[in-house]
């Protein structure tokens, strides 16, 4: 692997598989294709443009957009004449996306639309040695006339023309790569403040994209979308670390709106995606079943009862009975198959979730419908995976074993510790936190779990979050969240003990799902505040807290909670860009909440500080109910219909 760097691969597969498709973009409808060969040449071109315009190695590219064949072009021909390139949440606010330019000295911006050219320009005054400004959706740019602006096949041919000129270069370029080159700064999760930057070098993400192949072999014919963010490691894992080396075929759907319809026509081998995309998916399932009739709901919750049977037969290592194997085929013919070709799963060879923790429940039901999801653990300083789940020993309560070539041992402290080719190197200008994260080539990961007796690994959450409450008692907050999110109803929720006398939480309602159920009662309300604060929807979501309690020790039980007003968001920084809660910055952020939740009173009224999208503020003034779960549960009104919702 001396001189083995993700490019090289690339230009590899273009001699190698040559007219076979690489990447599929639909576009007005229509699946555009680019075969390996031309994909190579896109690669070479945009390389060609940055080195014309004296972009060198070491200096940093900047890529903000949705994913797009563009995307890889820029990233990798970045790469070519190593350089090194850093991907950008397409939501991030303008302050988000000036710390990362200016953090890292972007010498050129790769933009993808009329949103994030406006960032850049808004930004302008405050950045300092950016050669250009690259855009790959014209539409709306036509009048701008900024002479550092330049549309994406404009900037390629400008690097042809360099090529031509310069004849030798790109391979001399190339030729000098070495694998221990950087060739990404990743952004990590910023769960505890402002993202950092982590160095992968085209050895930790060959090798982490070697190790899954290894475990989980694909192939040419194989067919992957690419849906999530290119700036999370997740996606640069399967997407360019796995993608290269298998030569699969990767797509990109119309929109963000379009996912799913995408992924139906695609019908994908390989699927990746955090724990909120597989509840979101549960939720629609949940909530039209609901709404169908009484034949069709009986023939549904007879079919999902063989594949838990069959799901949990698997779990348990042991062979299902015959008359299991009967139930669970006769339900997969007439109801599995289905469902899963609606959601798009039905031609998948296996499914991965990662990122955070996802609910055991939510676990058990792809399982049941027969898609073979496994749980994968890792963080963005491990080139995203470390441990993943093996065909035919899949625990659900587990994040499966070590990949080839990974290390794993538990801490005294109980903090898991990750040894591997696929470790990053350091943080980029950033030598005190890569000293506190890397010891001797042991990443500290901050995560706390155990092995259990068949070897696999068990993580139970972060380290720093992990609770112990008054009677000695240690719980995970993130165990109750997933329990709780299992619901259609409840979109987040954030749970709280530890030095407190008791577990509470603050709940996000799903505003449509809810909504839904609302006027399928002739429940009338305004607002998500007004829709939250209905006493009908605290007695629905009660009895998700009564779920949750159920298997839970009594010391862990949820004794009070609360229906936020309104939904943490990631622009407000109570949410990471990848979803993941700013528990410490939402407890101080809502002590108020917090405090009523463990005092003795049934509403508190709060103030709270709204900004509109066109930069307006107004102060909102509301009174929030707080449902003691010690207490009987009130009565509601039983004579509205009863007929349930459907999801939007």
């Amino acid at each position: 692997m001396a001189n083995e760097t993700l490019p090289s691969l690339l230009i590899r597969n273009g001699e190698r598989l040559g007219e076979k498709v690489a990447l599929r973009e639909k576009e007005f409808g229509i699946w555009q294709t680019v075969t390996w060969r031309q994909f190579a040449e896109h690669v070479r071109a945009f390389a060609m443009g940055l080195a014309s315009l004296g972009v060198r190695r070491n200096d940093v590219v900047a890529i903000i957009g949705d994913n797009r064949p563009e995307w890889l072009y820029a990233e990798l021909g970045t790469q070519a004449i190593g350089a090194m390139s850093v991907g950008i949440y397409q939501d991030s606010a303008a302050e988000e996306v000036k710390y990362i330019l200016q953090s890292t000295e972007a010498r050129v911006i790769v933009a993808e639309d009329q949103e994030q050219v406006d960032k850049v320009l808004e930004l302008w005054p405050d950045l300092s040695g950016v050669l250009k400004v690259v855009y790959y959706e014209p539409k709306g740019l036509r009048n701008y006339q900024e002479p550092f602006l330049a549309p994406f096949p404009e900037f390629e041919e400008m690097g042809r023309a360099f090529d031509k000129q310069n004849p030798g270069y790109f391979e001399r370029e190339l030729s000098l790569g070495r694998s221990e080159d950087v060739a990404v700064l990743s952004t990590t999760s910023g769960t505890t403040g402002k993202p950092k930057l982590a160095m992968l070098t085209h050895m930790n993400l060959i090798n982490q994209g070697r190790g899954l192949l290894d475990v989980d072999p694909l192939d040419p014919k194989d067919e992957f979308v690419s849906f999530l963010p290119l700036a999370w490691v997740g996606e640069q894992m399967l997407t360019v670390a796995a993608g290269i080396q298998a030569g699969f075929t990767i797509n990109f759907p119309e929109s963000s709106a379009t996912v799913q319809e995408n992924i139906r026509e695609i019908g994908p081998h390989v699927m990746f995606s955090p724990p909120r995309i597989w509840e979101n998916m549960l939720s629609q399932v949940q909530v039209k079943i609901q709404d169908t009739g009484p034949i069709k709901r009986a023939f549904y919750e007879w079919a999902m009862k063989q594949g838990y049977a069959m799901a949990d037969a698997r779990f348990s290592g042991k062979p299902a009975s015959f008359g299991q194997s009967l139930g669970y085929n006769l339900a997969r013919i007439f109801v599995l198959e289905m469902l899963k070709d609606h959601l798009g799963l039905r031609f998948l060879k296996r499914a991965y979730t990662g990122g955070a923790a996802l609910g055991p429940d939510v676990f058990r039901f792809y399982h049941a419908l027969g898609v073979n999801l496994k749980q994968v653990y890792g963080q963005t300083e491990s080139s995203g995976l470390s441990v993943i789940h093996r065909d035919g020993a899949i625990k659900f309560q587990t994040v499966g074993s070590p990949l080839p070539g990974t290390e794993i041992k538990i801490a005294e402290s109980g903090e898991i510790m990750v040894k591997s080719p696929s470790v990053f190197i350091g943080y980029y200008k950033s030598p005190e936190a890569t000293a506190e994260s890397l010891d001797n080539g042991w990443l500290h990961t901050g995560d706390a779990g155990y092995f259990d007796d068949d070897g696999q690994l068990i993580v139970i959450d972060r380290a720093k979050d992990v609770m112990t409450l008054h009677d000695g008692t240690k719980f995970s907050p993130q165990f109750i969240e997933n329990k709780l999110k299992f619901s259609p109803f409840v979109k987040e929720a954030v749970v709280f003990g530890g030095d407190w006398p008791f577990v509470t939480t603050m709940i996000n309602i799903d505003f449509g799902n809810v909504g839904k159920w609302a006027e399928s009662r002739q429940i009338s309300y305004t607002t998500y505040t007004d829709l939250s604060q209905k006493p009908e929807v605290y007695a629905l979501i009660r009895k998700d807290v009564e779920r949750a309690n159920a298997d839970m020790p009594d010391a862990a039980r949820i004794k009070r909670f609360l229906l936020l007003h309104k939904e943490l968001d990631a622009d407000d920084g109570e949410l990471t860009r990848t979803r993941k809660v700013r528990r410490r910055l939402v407890a101080q952020r809502y002590k108020e909440i917090v405090d009523a939740l463990y005092g003795d009173q049934a509403d508190v009224e709060i103030e709270t500080t709204i900004t509109y999208q066109d930069g307006r503020t107004a102060l909102l003034k509301t009174k929030l109910h707080v449902e003691d779960m010690t207490a009987p549960a009130p009565v509601t009104d039983s004579r509205r219909p009863l007929k349930a919702a459907v999801a939007r």
